[in-house]
């Protein structure tokens, strides 16, 4: 779900924090247009509003586990953490973890990659928030999920700060919601993602995509 359609509509915040965001043609590859967010980290208020806004959806949702996507994921993830009283966990890339793990692998348009988690750092019954900086075609944010609920986590949201409506609708979940807060396409983001999970009674649109 796009955020202006979720109690911020005509928020200033959410203008701010798309055009903050400089977008870099044929990087790292031609026809890719690369949504660089280190820009919006130059911007001391666009990078401020950017967390309270997550801080403020997810203050009372119970959450005990902020799980970071590496590597842009670890930027908002441990600040929202923080501010909410939750844990910080990085789901890391493989060998970048010392200890003993578990891990997740997904496929990606040009091979596949793997993400990993130590053993015991999310527990049986914890709800947990994933956090990246964008979502496009849905593999890595999927395998997130599945890393999570394979140790008996119950995962509460997914939240990126750009959103790309690439469908990829072999990627689908169809009970995990996804906040994001800028759509590349002049913020209109229903078409490509939304999907809510109300008393198990499921919507699912005609797209959702992760990346």
């Amino acid at each position: 779900m796009f955020a202006g359609e979720n109690g911020l509509q005509g928020d200033p915040r959410l203008k701010a924090i798309s055009e903050a965001i400089r977008v870099v043609p044929h990087f790292p590859k031609p026809g890719i247009m690369f949504q660089d967010i280190t820009t919006l980290l130059l911007d001391h208020k666009a990078f401020k509003d950017t967390v309270d806004i997550f801080v403020d959806r997810y203050r009372d949702m119970d959450i005990s586990v902020v799980a970071g996507v590496e590597a842009r994921g670890f930027i908002f993830g441990p600040s929202i953490a923080l501010a909410i009283g939750a844990k910080f966990v990085p789901l890391r890339k493989p060998k970048k973890l010392p200890g003993d793990v578990i891990f997740e692998t997904y496929e990606l348009e040009y091979g596949a990659d793997c993400l990993e988690m130590h053993v015991g750092a999310v527990q049986h019954g914890e709800r947990a928030l994933i956090i990246d900086d964008i979502v496009a075609t849905g593999g890595t944010l999927s395998a997130a999920i599945s890393l999570l609920e394979r140790v008996g986590a119950e995962v509460v949201e997914c939240a990126c700060v750009v959103g790309l409506p690439e469908v990829k609708p072999e990627w689908e979940v169809s009970y995990i919601s996804l906040l994001s807060l800028a759509n590349r396409e002049l913020l209109m983001w229903y078409r490509s993602i939304v999907l809510l999970m109300l008393n198990k009674e499921m919507f699912i649109p005609e797209a959702l995509t992760f990346l």
